[in-house]
């Protein structure tokens, strides 16, 4: 049976994001949003922890998904980029 796909989402209007397996999207995004409940990090910090939480236990690149789906997590407005230098990732207020 063929894994079930979600559709992921890109913040910037008009560029469109990739399908993926919707297992390994919700291991992924459960995963960025653990991280980002206890802190800010930077795009490096950020996916540096993912791979460090998932690498043993997660099959494909960790840091083509992380990325992938951190930026569904943009669109879909649960994570932030601050206005900081350099810039670091915040949830936004709206927890799901």
């Amino acid at each position: 049976m063929k894994d079930e796909l979600i559709q992921t989402l890109h913040p910037q209007p008009g560029k469109t994001n990739k399908k993926i397996a919707l297992k390994k999207y919700e291991f992924i995004k459960d995963n960025l949003l653990d991280i980002l409940r206890g802190s800010e990090p930077t795009h490096t910090e950020l996916m540096e922890e993912l791979y460090a939480r998932v690498k043993d236990n997660f099959e494909g690149g960790v840091q083509w998904y992380g990325e992938t789906v951190k930026l569904d997590l943009e669109a879909r407005n649960r994570i932030v980029r601050t206005n900081s230098k350099p810039e670091k990732y915040k949830l936004t207020t709206k927890e799901f």
